[in-house]
């Protein structure tokens, strides 16, 4: 049971006690522009050791899980903190801030708070002085001789995210926009994923470059179809059969890899990309993430071959049913969709059975987009529209001659091209309840 609620004024603190652990919510009845809320995860010096320890919407928890954000809806944010690990870290703050992604100032905000709770301790903090800042430090909390504490902060900087960042160590540079995209606004807190951080004056090495632009050009895609606020769980599949030889030593597939991982990045609950491989039997690989994509294809699976432990052939219904023993058995969650990413060069002649998969897995929240490599026989994929006896129309297929040719762009406008319809679908059904 939680204790009595403990209302602060500006400046004012409140003591956690013996909370193990506490949730810190930030809510907002209206905003000019998206409010993009996040954590700074400082040390003595009020900085960040590094920019592993900045948690926005893109990087949703420190690599220790210490701080994990959650976003319920578009006017909440929410951060279970635990402190009774944190105690045993350099952190000696943690700072929650909000920037307006867009025009407008705090002034315009209505009805912004902020809610600490844990089972015995009740603490809110409502931001009523804010006037033209675009940038808020909303609350902190800290260490303290008694025990963490949450401090009311409601100080503002005018300059926007630049400013915020610096102040907590993290340096934002200006960056270009992409060279196969249209200039868009894009969401501050992406911008900072791609520039890296400084800590204590010295320069740490940002996350790669590649990446970054990757997941720039994947928030243009999610914003052009409004679905740039969606979290769901991505994963990838990758034929392995004999005849994507080349495009493992050539090194496609691992391109692929990185592209796609780029959509996780920006859209994953956890940064996680689960990933398999399939030929003629199905492999479970590790999930691969923005810290371990490096050689991810070599590592887990160098190149198709006559005697692979996959064998060599094509078995799509394989790989597909341990697809949905994973979601809807190892692990159900029907208030997150599950987005699965299936490259394939075709010779596809199970169709039968995919058909009975999809028609199986449409009444779960898992949609399937298909890949095609080059110009082989894609078969049932091709025809995804006309299929019958699904709950909603689960999947989507489209095929490139050369992956290495496409756009960013081209590619993660195809990727999403059908996924925002079947998350409305799902969603009037019951099927997916978020």
């Amino acid at each position: 049971m939680s204790g009595p609620n403990v209302a602060l004024s500006t400046g004012a603190n409140a003591p956690f006690g013996k909370e193990d652990t506490v949730r810190v919510t930030i809510t907002w009845k209206h905003a000019p522009a998206e409010l993009d809320v996040s954590c700074f995860m400082v040390g003595a010096d009020g900085k960040v050791s590094s920019d592993d320890y900045f948690v926005f919407y893109n990087q949703p928890a420190d690599p220790h899980g210490h701080v994990r954000l959650q976003r319920p809806n578009d006017r909440t944010t929410e951060f279970t903190v635990a402190l009774q690990e944190l105690e045993r870290t350099g952190v000696e703050k943690c700072v929650f801030a909000a920037t307006l992604d867009g025009p407008g100032t705090f002034a315009d905000v209505v009805g912004c708070s902020v809610t600490a709770q844990g089972k015995q301790s009740h603490i809110t903090y409502s931001i009523t002085k804010a006037t033209s800042e675009t940038s808020l430090v909303l609350a902190e909390v800290y260490r303290h001789t008694s025990g963490f504490k949450l401090r009311a902060v409601g100080r503002g900087f005018n300059g926007g995210l630049k400013p915020l960042a610096e102040a907590h160590g993290v340096t934002v540079e200006e960056t270009e926009s992409p060279v196969d995209t249209v200039q868009m606004n894009i969401p501050t807190s992406a911008i900072l994923s791609a520039v890296g951080a400084k800590a204590g004056g010295k320069e740490t090495a940002p996350i790669n470059a590649r990446i970054n632009l990757h997941k720039q050009n994947v928030q243009f895609s999610l914003k052009k179809k409004k679905i740039d606020r969606e979290k769901a769980r991505v994963a990838v599949v990758f034929d392995a059969s004999i005849s994507m030889f080349k495009l493992y030593t050539g090194g496609t597939v691992q391109k692929a890899c990185e592209r796609v991982l780029a959509v996780a990045a920006c859209m994953d609950d956890d940064g996680e990309m689960d990933v398999w491989f399939f030929a003629d039997k199905a492999k479970r690989a590790p999930s691969v993430t923005e810290r371990n994509f490096e050689n991810y294809i070599h590592r887990n699976y160098a190149e198709p071959s006559e005697d692979s432990e996959l064998g060599w052939g094509n078995n799509e219904p394989e790989v597909m049913k341990d697809i949905i023993l994973k979601y809807t058995k190892e692990d159900p969650n029907d208030m997150i969709p599950t987005y699965i990413i299936f490259f394939s060069d075709g010779g596809i002649y199970e169709q039968k059975k995919i058909e009975q998969l999809l028609i199986k897995s449409s009444s779960t929240p898992i949609f399937w987009q298909f890949v095609g490599l080059g110009k082989a026989d894609y078969g049932i994929l091709r025809k995804l529209d006309k299929m019958r006896g699904r709950v909603v129309d689960n999947a989507d297929f489209f095929a490139l001659d050369d992956i290495d040719s496409v756009t960013d762009a081209e590619l993660y406008d195809r990727l999403l091209n059908e996924f925002p319809s079947w998350l409305k679908q799902v969603r009037a059904k019951g099927i997916l309840r978020s």
